[in-house]
């Protein structure tokens, strides 16, 4: 028995000394070591790093203006309805084993992360199924939603005699093909949702097939068809800060940007017209993307922490935050694109989405383009704001070629 005994000390113990030699960054201190230090070869990461540089978006920096001269400003109803603002020159980070070991430009300017704040956004839903407020991501969303009473200050000047017959409320999922929509089809973005949320009717997000074509379509049975559109994200925001019944920031504050030491600098705001009534308070639902603006604006710092909590599967210094299995699902393909897993992970199984990098790598991308790279394999988190998508993978060639 003492032999055993002994031998469950040190299987322990041997455990203890796994786990306290995995570093977790401070609050508002996040520890450098030289490449060499951890085996890389500096020339490398200095090429790398160089390559980021030159590298940087062409896109003017004035974001509204690129919004107009890309082809988002073009689109039906396609003005910005939530705040913009002028980026930073190209910024990044290199973490290795928790260490940063490479950064250039100003890893601490705040700004728009695009569609990054899908991942945060599908997050929240795996806190909401942990939490018991939804059963199942496979349940149908509709019994879960109750009437939206929008804030629409705007009315009380209009004479109510004229709109006595108008709804004071709106159904998200009152339509016959809408109420065959689980939480899982939102969340990969599978659901060809339809109708018009804040302004933006579904159809007019991206109609690469011509507007008057996408209207007249027939819907897609829900799971059947992946399809990037941004109103059909932001129906899940509204869906999920109803089954929360306040801000999602908040919850996003509290359960994972505090407890990973993300500074005080982040914001994830809406659309000027995307508030509503719960509960006696007038909240904003926030968008999933910055699309048509809005959207979560925070530092490269604090995208860094994000993705080195997805790095070690959502536990942080020990507390799992997200659940492990969120994090396996958030990973798993959806048989409608063999590279997308929950929003918005793109996954890297067939190794077309970057090619240089291991099958099990995978990313947080947004428009910019804004990356966090995942790397479990190689223990790396890189993050590269304000490069043009094309020259990602080479970005990522250099930091492996590091490695070896």
């Amino acid at each position: 028995m003492k032999k055993i005994y002994l031998g469950l000390c040190l299987l322990m113990a041997g455990i203890q000394g796994i786990s306290a030699q995995t570093y977790f960054p401070e609050k508002n201190k996040w520890e450098s070591k030289s490449p060499e230090s951890l085996g890389l070869n500096q020339a490398k990461i200095q090429e790398a790093i160089d390559y980021a540089i030159s590298h940087e978006s062409q896109e003017d920096p004035n974001l509204k203006i690129a919004h107009y001269e890309g082809g988002f400003g073009r689109e039906p109803f396609g003005y910005p309805i939530g705040p913009m603002k002028i980026r930073g020159a190209a910024t990044g980070l290199i973490i290795y084993k928790g260490y940063v070991v490479g950064q250039w430009g100003d890893p601490n300017r705040v700004d728009l992360t695009f569609s990054v704040a899908k991942s945060f956004l599908s997050t929240t839903a795996g806190l909401a199924v942990q939490e018991g407020l939804i059963n199942s991501e496979k349940d149908l969303v509709y019994p879960y939603m109750a009437p939206i009473y929008p804030y629409e200050p705007a009315k009380l000047i209009i004479n109510k005699a004229d709109h006595f017959e108008d709804e004071d409320t709106f159904e998200l999922f009152d339509t016959e093909h809408n109420r065959t929509i689980t939480w899982n089809h939102l969340l990969r973005q599978t659901s060809d949702w339809e109708g018009s949320l804040w302004g933006k009717p579904d159809w007019a997000d991206r109609p690469r097939e011509g507007a008057k074509e996408k209207r007249a379509r027939p819907q897609n049975a829900p799971g059947s068809v992946y399809e990037y559109n941004d109103t059909r994200v932001n129906v899940l925001a509204l869906a999920l800060m109803n089954v929360w019944r306040k801000p999602l920031p908040v919850v996003l504050k509290s359960k994972i940007m505090d407890p990973i030491g993300a500074s005080d600098t982040w914001r994830w705001t809406g659309y000027e017209n995307s508030f509503v009534i719960i509960d006696g308070q007038i909240v904003q639902s926030v968008s999933g993307g910055s699309h048509w603006g809005g959207g979560m604006m925070l530092s490269a710092w604090d995208q860094a922490r994000f993705g080195y909590l997805t790095l070690n599967d959502g536990n942080w210094n020990g507390e799992q935050l997200i659940p492990k299995s969120w994090i396996e699902k958030s990973k798993t393909p959806t048989p409608a694109n063999p590279g997308y897993g929950f929003m918005n992970y793109f996954l890297n199984n067939d190794q077309e989405f970057i090619p240089a990098a291991p099958k099990t790598a995978f990313a947080h991308i947004g428009a910019g383009t804004n990356m966090i790279y995942v790397d479990q394999e190689n223990e790396l988190v890189i993050v590269a704001r304000w490069i043009p998508n094309g020259d990602k993978n080479e970005l990522v060639r250099l930091v492996l070629e590091s490695l070896k």
